[in-house]
């Protein structure tokens, strides 16, 4: 999370250019809204289930991150990006939707918000920024503007444990079996999981084929690495046990 808006301030003062990250994690990890209070969640089920607990720059409510391909995408006004919410989200969860199709899964960006708003579990709401096959939804994505440089993120589900976020975020029974029933994973949508290798190769795909942008591998700057060190303070809530993503990846317009 600190890395994410560490890029993003580099693209907004002009020293880096549009960035596409990838990355999984090593252990399952709760990120919280921007604004969300900690005792909407489970803190001690956290630690007693080996979950760490982080809070993202962007708003929502709590997303365990686990068996999934988070992807990460900076960008501004200047390389094409609306400057509208909307317009925004509706131009990069383009580039979702064709890569969800890659996969063999036929998403669409939801029609209207809908689901739980009293509830801490980000999954049990939709919103127009999500991806849904049906009525059920595959993903989620959030935003946040600094000047004209947007920062979204988000992340391609393959398979999720409904029990542990149930326990982490203070679900109830019947909470659980709505999440159950109002969501779905990419494993639930073909049958089989694809592998992490072929989620990433279907989001450059999408973000190269439905943006019209070259992508080539990039690697962090050092003042993107030592922003990323001084913003730590601002993302850890639990459970710091060194580095967190895994198979970190930077992708860059050339």
């Amino acid at each position: 999370m600190a890395l994410d808006r560490a890029v993003q301030l580099a693209h907004a003062n002009g020293t880096s250019p549009p960035t596409l990250r990838l990355y999984g994690w090593a252990r399952p990890t709760l990120t919280l809204g921007r604004f969300q209070h900690t005792a909407s969640v489970c803190l001690d089920q956290c630690r007693e289930s080996g979950v760490d607990v982080v809070r993202r720059f962007t708003g929502g409510r709590g997303v365990l991150h686990d068996d999934e391909v988070t992807y990460s995408i900076v960008a501004g006004v200047a390389d094409g990006v609306p400057r509208s919410t909307a317009a925004s989200y509706r131009m990069l969860c383009g580039a979702l939707v064709r890569a969800y199709s890659c996969l063999g899964v036929p998403a669409e960006l939801t029609a209207r918000p809908r689901g739980r708003r009293d509830s801490a579990a980000c999954y049990l709401h939709a919103t127009h920024a999500d991806l849904s096959l049906g009525s059920r939804k595959l993903s989620g994505s959030a935003q946040v503007w600094l000047q004209e440089t947007v920062l979204q993120h988000g992340s391609i589900v393959l398979s999720r444990d409904i029990g542990l976020e149930g326990r982490i975020l203070g679900l109830t029974a019947d909470d659980e079996r709505a999440l159950a029933a109002a969501t779905i994973t990419v494993a639930g949508a073909i049958g089989e999981p694809p592998s992490s290798d072929q989620v990433r190769t279907a989001l450059i795909g999408g973000v190269t084929g439905a943006l019209g942008v070259l992508l080539e591998p990039g690697s962090y700057s050092p003042w993107e690495l030592e922003c990323a060190r001084g913003l730590l303070g601002e993302v850890a809530i639990q459970g710091d046990r060194g580095p967190g993503p895994c198979g970190d990846t930077s992708i860059r317009v050339e």
